[in-house]
């Protein structure tokens, strides 16, 4: 997939946002065309009440493809290969 854009649905003070953010960065080295967007749900009423108890919620061109724990391999899948 070229110039993939992966969104991370986050807060701060989320130790699972963090790790699976890390492991999104690693991810990126791999593709280096992959760009991450982290968003904040905390300045968002709506994206509060959607994501909050389910963060990090992962989406790859507007699909969500992990939620809570990072699905790596689901992420793997919808990248690609390097």
């Amino acid at each position: 997939m070229s110039g993939a854009t992966v969104t991370v649905y986050s807060r701060e003070g989320c130790h699972i946002c963090v790790e699976a953010l890390e492991e999104l960065r690693s991810m990126a080295a791999e593709h280096p065309e992959l760009e991450i967007e982290v968003v904040d749900i905390d300045g968002d009423d709506e994206l509060l009440k959607r994501y909050l108890e389910r963060i990090p919620v992962v989406m790859i061109a507007g699909e969500e493809v992990s939620d809570l724990v990072l699905d790596a391999d689901a992420v793997r899948s919808r990248l690609g290969s390097p």
